[in-house]
C-alpha cells in the first residue's frame, strides 16, 4: 500500500512539471518535422538552390562536350586563357571555371575549379565522375580493349543466406543487414532509456536528499519501499511520455500529409525503393514487393517483442536501483561521476562491440555479452533478430532478474544509510561498509 502511494506521488509530481509538458508536446513536433520537412524542402528545392554556370577551360581537349548539364550546374566551353577566365569569374560572368591542364605524355588526371563562392559538392562529384569515365575509356582503347565489351561484362552477383534448422524440418531466408539494424535500434532504445530515466532516478533522490524532504518521508516508509516506489513511478512517467510521443507524432504527421501532395510525401520512399531495386538487379515491382515481404516474414517479431519487454524492464530496474543508491550516497550531482562512470561503462561496452556481435552472433563474445546481466539488455537485443536458442534467452533473463533482486537488496542497504548522510563525500570503501551494516 505504501509503495503504491509513493508510485502515485512520484508519477503525479513529474507529469505535472512544466518541463515534462514542454518536452512531451515539443518532441512530437520535432519528430514529425523530421518526416515531413524533407518533402516540403523537395517540393521547393528550386527556390533553395541556384544553378551555377561553370566555364570549362580544357587545355587537353579530351573533355570537350563531355560534361552534361545537371540540376545544379550548366557547363560552357571556352578557349580563353586560364587567367582571363578567372577574371571573368571575378566579374560575375561565370560562377566558376574548371581548368584541366594539358599534359604531353600522360592522360590528365588533375583539375582545378576556381570560384568566388563555394561550389556545390554534387557539381564536384559530377565532374570527377565524368573525368573518370573519359580517362578509363581512353585507357581501354589504348590497351586494345573495346569499352563496350567491358561495360557489357559488368555483372551483379546476388548471394542469399538461407538458415537451416537443426532438425530437417525447414529452411528460411536470412537478411543480415536488416537484422543488424533492427537489433541495433532495439539496443539503442534500451541503452537510451536506462541512461535517461536512470539518471532521473538519481537526480530525484539527490533533490529530495538536499531539500531534507527525505527525512520526513523515511519516518513513515521503509527506505526499500521508497526506492522501489521511486523507480517504478519514474518508469511509468517514461512509459506515459513514450505513448504520448507516438500518438502525437502520428497525429501531426497525418495532418501534415493531408496538406502535401502524395508524390512529395512519399518521394523519399520512392527513391529508396528505386535504389533497392537497382541493388537487387530487378525492375519488377512485384519482385521487389515479394522481397520486402520475405524480409518481414524472416523476423520473429513476437519473440523480439517479448524479449524487448523483459530486457527493457529488467535492465531498467537493475540500473535504476544502482543509480538510486548513488543518488543516496552523495550530496550533489558533481560527486556522482566517480560512481556513475564505472556503471555506465557496463552498458557502453556491448554498444562498442555491436559490429562484432552482429558479424558473429553465435561467437563466444556475443554469447557472454548476452548472458552477463550487466550487458545482456543491450547484448541480447543485438543478437535476437538473428535467432537465439530459447535456452540461452531463458538463462539470460533468469540471471538478469536474479541479479536485479540481489542488487536491489544491496542498493537498498546503501540507500538506507546514505539517504541520511550529509556533508561527507563517500568513497567506495565507505559504501562497502554501509552494505555490511
Amino acid at each position: 500500500m505504501k509503495i503504491g502511494i509513493i508510485i502515485q506521488r512520484e508519477y503525479l509530481t513529474r507529469v505535472r512539471k512544466r518541463s515534462f509538458l514542454i518536452i512531451t508536446f515539443l518532441a512530437p513536433i520535432f519528430f514529425a518535422a523530421l518526416m515531413v520537412l524533407p518533402a516540403i524542402l523537395m517540393e521547393h528545392s528550386e527556390s533553395f538552390s541556384e544553378k551555377k554556370t561553370i566555364a570549362v577551360c580544357d587545355e587537353s581537349t579530351l573533355f570537350l562536350w563531355r560534361f552534361d548539364d545537371t540540376d545544379n550546374a550548366t557547363f560552357v566551353y571556352i578557349d580563353d586563357d586560364i587567367e582571363d577566365a578567372k577574371d571573368k569569374v571575378r566579374q560575375g560572368l561565370y560562377d566558376g571555371v574548371l581548368h584541366i591542364p594539358g599534359t604531353m605524355l600522360n592522360l590528365p588526371v588533375n583539375a582545378e575549379i576556381y570560384s568566388t563562392k563555394q561550389i556545390h559538392t554534387a557539381v564536384t562529384a559530377h565532374i570527377r565522375s565524368t573525368m573518370k569515365q573519359v580517362i578509363e575509356h581512353h585507357k581501354l582503347i589504348a590497351s586494345g580493349i573495346d569499352p563496350d565489351v567491358v561495360k557489357a561484362s559488368a555483372t551483379t552477383i546476388n548471394i542469399q543466406t538461407i538458415k537451416m534448422s537443426d532438425k530437417d524440418d525447414g529452411e528460411q531466408k536470412s537478411f543480415g543487414e536488416f537484422e543488424f539494424f533492427l537489433g541495433l535500434i532495439l539496443a539503442m532504445i534500451i541503452y537510451m532509456v536506462i541512461f535517461v530515466f536512470g539518471g532521473q532516478v538519481m537526480r530525484g533522490v539527490i533533490e529530495e536528499k538536499t531539500s531534507r524532504i527525505i527525512e520526513v518521508i523515511v519516518s513513515s516508509v521503509k527506505p526499500f519501499e521508497l526506492m522501489i516506489g521511486k523507480i517504478t513511478g519514474i518508469a511509468l512517467v517514461g512509459l506515459t511520455q513514450f505513448l504520448l510521443w507516438a500518438v502525437l507524432t502520428l497525429t501531426i504527421t497525418s495532418v501534415a500529409s493531408a496538406f502535401l501532395p502524395a508524390q512529395d510525401m512519399f518521394s523519399t520512399g520512392t527513391v529508396m525503393s528505386e535504389q533497392i531495386t537497382e541493388m537487387a538487379g530487378s525492375t519488377d515491382d512485384d519482385a521487389l514487393l515479394t522481397e520486402v515481404f520475405e524480409v518481414i516474414n524472416s523476423i520473429n517479431f513476437k519473440d523480439i517483442l517479448w524479449c524487448f519487454l523483459l530486457y527493457f524492464i529488467g535492465g531498467y530496474f537493475l540500473y535504476s536501483a544502482m543509480f538510486a543508491a548513488i543518488g543516496a550516497a552523495v550530496d550533489n550531482e558533481t560527486d556522482t561521476q566517480q560512481f556513475s562512470t564505472p556503471i555506465s561503462l557496463l552498458l557502453v561496452i556491448p554498444m562498442l562491440c555491436s559490429t562484432l556481435i552482429a558479424n558473429a552472433p553465435d561467437s563466444s563474445l556475443a554469447l557472454w555479452m548476452s548472458l552477463i546481466p550487466f550487458t545482456s539488455p543491450v547484448g541480447m537485443m543485438l543478437r535476437i533478430p538473428f535467432g537465439v536458442p530459447y535456452w540461452q534467452i531463458a538463462l539470460s533473463v533468469t540471471l538478469l532478474f536474479i541479479t536485479f533482486i540481489i542488487f536491489t537488496w544491496i542498493a537498498s542497504k546503501v540507500y538506507r544509510t546514505g539517504i541520511l548522510m550529509y556533508g561527507k563525500k563517500p568513497s567506495w570503501k565507505e559504501i562497502c561498509k554501509w552494505i555490511k551494516y
